[in-house]
């Protein structure tokens, strides 16, 4: 399939949009009058368009429509009435959705500008990593309604920043702006308008698909998988991955192309 033809299937679903152009799959949260906000049909709708991405989609970028918000949080009216039972099934809805972007063979880059807050910030950091703009603000305020984050935040943001400084922005639910979430490694670079957030995703992207796509899918699940395992355990992980790789002709091809002085090209094989 040839992946410079722009692709548009935002037709099939309510609340987000979905190109392909260039390979790069470009996921929208559509509900700019809500500030994006997450509810049950904002995920049922990432988790169908997830599902069914196509192999000429090599790299991902989720952001949000409009100049105020990435993803504000949850929906708020909605949750308002959940029974016990309903908050349990709409968690494991969110970590479900969630979930999909850490286990998505390709680059994933959340493009977050204004606000990421709550179920927002949850998302962003289930991307393989954040870059944002100068607006950006990010911030778990869940205990400031009698609730915990519900989306992952408890652990993903530990894994990320610490436990003890995760403990301290949950529990006094306080927003960092971009400058602070740079500094705690929580977003990997920031840009001044959101015209230039979106170029920098595509860019880097771009570059990424350069190399093979085999070995990208198997560094990112390294790394995931060993995020909560001791070293060794760890280090067995990359053994057999790095190994693995040696039976593959996307190896074959980057090592004689290094050798020939030439461009490789990676067919996924």
């Amino acid at each position: 399939m040839n992946t410079n033809v722009k692709e548009n299937n935002t037709e099939k679903y309510q609340t987000i949009r979905f190109e392909v152009e260039q390979g790069i799959g470009l996921l929208t949260i559509n509900r700019p009058d809500k500030l994006n906000a997450l509810n049950q049909q904002v995920f049922l709708d990432i988790v169908d368009c997830l599902s069914a991405i196509e192999d000429n989609v090599r790299g991902l970028i989720i952001t949000g429509e409009g100049q105020k918000a990435f993803i504000a949080g949850a929906d708020i009216k909605a949750m308002s009435t959940m029974t016990e039972s309903e908050a349990i099934a709409f968690s494991a809805l969110g970590h479900k959705t969630t979930m999909l972007f850490a286990d998505l063979p390709i680059p994933v880059i959340a493009a977050v500008n204004g606000f990421a807050l709550g179920g927002g910030f949850e998302m962003a950091m289930a991307a393989d990593f954040i870059y944002a703009s100068d607006n950006a603000v990010f911030g778990l305020p869940e205990t400031k309604l009698g609730l915990i984050p519900g989306f992952g935040g408890t652990q993903r943001l530990a894994r990320l920043i610490g436990a003890s400084k995760a403990k301290e922005l949950v529990f006094t639910g306080r927003n960092i702006n971009v400058d602070e979430a740079v500094n705690l490694g929580i977003v990997v670079q920031s840009f001044s308008s959101q015209e230039e957030l979106l170029n920098a995703a595509k860019a880097t992207l771009l570059q990424a698909m350069k190399n093979g796509q085999l070995a990208i899918a198997a560094s990112k699940k390294v790394i995931n998988e060993s995020s909560d395992v001791n070293i060794v355990e760890g280090l067995s992980l990359e053994n057999k991955a790095f190994s693995t790789l040696f039976g593959t002709k996307d190896m074959r091809e980057g090592v004689n192309a290094f050798l020939d002085k030439r461009s490789a090209n990676f067919t996924g094989k």
